[in-house]
């Protein structure tokens, strides 16, 4: 597998926003239903903020944009749509049912976690996907 700079500094981009975006529907998440903070807080499901090995949680979207503009680059002749918007949706999409789905189904049967964060990290997962086919139908096509 090559990476080059054609491909990093979307997936970099895509980091960026996916990272604010990421941060922003947390907070709604956590006013429209409180009891998603509580969860965060409980130290049998999480590490505290004040470890230092969650400071790698920064990275996953960084890591994600990069993996996905890869992928991109590789099937975007696939994706088909008359605007960037439409190829952005249908490239999320089905990111988001290959792995976001499947991975929420996992963890809801097998952590015990809420069913009200697991739809908040399904939506995210979902939002997150089409910004960054966002980037890329803007950036890589």
């Amino acid at each position: 597998m090559y990476v080059n700079k054609k491909v990093v500094v979307p997936g970099l981009i895509a980091g960026v926003l996916m990272l604010l975006a990421g941060l922003v529907l947390s907070r709604v998440f956590g006013i429209i239903s409180p009891s998603i903070n509580a969860e965060y807080l409980n130290p049998a499901l999480f590490r505290p903020w004040s470890d230092p090995i969650m400071s790698l949680y920064f990275l996953y979207p960084f890591i994600l944009g990069i993996i996905l503009a890869w992928y991109w680059d590789m099937t975007k002749h696939l994706v088909k749509g008359k605007t960037a918007f439409e190829k952005a949706y249908k490239f999320g999409l089905v990111y988001w049912l290959i792995a976001g789905l499947p991975g929420m189904f996992i963890t809801y049967s097998s952590f015990q976690v809420s069913l009200a964060m697991v739809l908040a990290w399904s939506i995210s997962g979902l939002v997150n996907a089409v910004i960054a086919g966002f980037v890329f139908a803007k950036k890589l096509t």
